[in-house]
């Protein structure tokens, strides 16, 4: 089976230092320095408090699933999860690295980056293995191809 090319995602003013750290492969979210609150996707105000003061902050890359679906009527199968970062957040991403029948609702993971389409990084996440080391699998950059 071929893997799956993931959609580019396009860059934004409010997306390109998440993208350049994900070049790098770190996972960083976008802070508020009025409410101290982590949120995602980013955006030009704090959803909690509608404060133009963002700040990036460096994440530990670990979470757990909150919910899962594999979409099997395709060309490639793949699946899709919220996964709830140990920082709050919650990202919808794709889950890599394990068939579908291997996840479960509170599993542990931990992210990656693959390249999207364009080369633009895109966060996905795998299994959180104990004793793995590193945010992201080392390959181009640290951005899996």
């Amino acid at each position: 089976m071929s893997e799956r090319l993931l959609p580019a995602p396009g860059v934004t003013p409010e997306t390109e230092a998440f993208v350049a750290a994900a070049r790098a492969g770190r996972l960083m979210l976008p802070w508020c320095a009025d409410c101290g609150r982590t949120h995602w996707y980013p955006r030009a105000l704090c959803p909690h408090c509608s404060s133009t003061r963002l700040h990036w902050k460096p994440a530990s890359g670990r979470g757990t699933v909150y919910s899962h679906s594999t979409l099997q009527r395709v060309a490639v199968p793949f699946t899709l999860a919220y996964v709830t970062l140990d920082e709050g957040p919650s990202m919808l991403t794709n889950l890599v690295d394990a068939p579908a029948s291997g996840w479960h609702i509170g599993m542990a993971v931990r992210v990656q980056f693959q390249a999207a389409e364009d080369g633009t990084p895109v966060a996905v996440f795998s299994p959180d293995q104990p004793g793995s080391a590193g945010l992201a699998r080392e390959s181009g950059g640290g951005i899996a191809r």
